[in-house]
């Protein structure tokens, strides 16, 4: 983080200030993004990399672990030259008296660093202590003839870092919370530009001499901080922009299949006897309607046969799996098979649960328990429904091919339900 704050005085919170330190973190971290090479930067999975630059910038204020505290003794000679209520002949060497040393060791967590940054409010008169390792350390040296309450100066002194590592915590914790979103931000930023000049480059037909010495691969910075996430993974080969289903028409096509909901409620006899394949017959009969035949069912893709395809220009937009549940174990299963079906460039898919019979909270509690758990989830997504759960899985083959899976749960009507 930083390596040069003066330590030989002994003072704590006195060198430059924590504002300072998070405005030139968040410089780097803005540097760091634009010195990746653009093709390991444009195949890297743009929240994977937002989530290593917020970790590997991120402050982790001290936290002293007081309850561990050990003290230790010693006897010691001690220059008291400069005390003037002694009588000394020659003040101008070393006067050594006997005396006893002791040491109070606090063991702490978090950046030892941060014990020497000034917090916006500081005292002119810092406290004094030596850091050893991840032990703060308070030395007292006592001349034998005089007497120290020992207890009360360590209490004292205590108190004074804890004040100022509180007041620490508060901007660090600020500065923290700013850091998912700078990340996000930065490589938002770079990857638009990159992507724009990839763009007018295309338009004009010609083709691109490689440069000379231009990086196969990104080497990640020594971080001596703490240990860190390394960068994410990715191929430094050319990066090819992939057509994919936009958010507004991803949520449509979701909004299409919702709808059934309303149409088995309308009707309940009518769905009561039917099987996955005839409840899917319905969904594409929704889809088509809104997309003018390009919805399949049964539709041969990558590993096998997925139940909902639609395809936009000869590409694969949106892949659904439609089926019953048959319990955590089956469900897990699915989502094997809709990774198995789907390739790299099919970006936004669905699982469509059909329960009949069980408790719709045991099924949800199914779903996100093994969704979660399985080997190929990275994350669950911020998205509010009350019969469903939106995941990011990456490809079994590229962990920077990420797959957005929107889970969906109906209750379909049982013959029993409806006379």
């Amino acid at each position: 983080m930083f390596r040069y704050a003066d330590k030989s005085s002994g003072l704590l919170f006195s060198s430059q200030g924590l504002s300072d330190l998070t405005a030139k973190l968040a410089k780097r971290l803005r540097d760091e993004v634009e010195s990746i090479d653009a093709n390991r930067l444009l195949n890297t999975a743009p929240a994977d990399l937002a989530a290593y630059l917020a970790e590997k910038y991120r402050l982790d204020p001290p936290a002293l672990r007081r309850d561990e505290w050990s003290a230790e003794e010693s006897e010691t000679k001690i220059d008291v030259s400069g005390d003037q209520n002694r009588w000394i002949s020659d003040r101008s060497r070393p006067f050594y008296v006997p005396g006893q040393r002791i040491d109070v060791e606090v063991p702490f967590d978090g950046d030892p660093e941060l014990f020497y940054v000034r917090p916006n409010q500081f005292s002119l008169s810092p406290p004094r202590a030596a850091v050893r390792g991840r032990s703060l350390l308070l030395s007292f040296e006592i001349p034998h003839e005089q007497e120290r309450d020992v207890r009360s100066e360590t209490d004292r002194s205590l108190a004074e870092i804890e004040q100022n590592l509180s007041r620490i915590r508060g901007e660090a914790d600020q500065y923290n919370r700013s850091l998912p979103y700078e990340a996000e931000t930065a490589v938002s930023n770079r990857r638009a530009r990159l992507l724009t000049n990839q763009g007018r480059v295309a338009a004009l037909g010609i083709p691109l001499k490689k440069r000379a010495g231009a990086p196969s691969t990104y080497a990640m910075p020594d971080v001596r901080r703490r240990i860190v996430p390394t960068l994410p993974p990715a191929a430094s080969v050319p990066y090819e922009p992939e057509p994919v289903l936009d958010a507004e028409h991803y949520e449509h096509v979701l909004s299409v299949v919702q709808n059934m909901v309303q149409v088995m409620e309308r009707s309940p006899s009518s769905f009561a006897h039917m099987g996955e394949e005839a409840l899917r017959d319905h969904f594409l009969v929704q889809l088509n309607g809104q997309f003018e035949g390009r919805a399949t069912g049964e539709t041969f893709n990558a590993g096998g046969k997925t139940d909902v395809l639609l395809r936009e220009n000869g590409r694969n937009v949106f892949i659904a799996e439609c089926k019953f549940w048959k319990g955590p174990k089956h469900y897990a299963e699915t989502i094997d098979q809709l990774l198995g079906y789907s390739s790299w460039r099919d970006a936004k898919t669905a699982i469509l649960v059909f329960n009949r019979g069980t408790s719709t909270s045991t099924v949800l509690d199914g779903v996100r328990e093994r969704t979660e758990a399985h080997q190929y989830w990275k994350r669950t997504v911020d998205w509010k429904h009350e019969s469903g759960f939106r995941y990011v899985f990456h490809h079994p083959g590229d962990r920077n091919r990420e797959l957005t899976v929107t889970v969906l749960v109906f209750d379909v009507p049982s013959p029993s339900s409806t006379g």
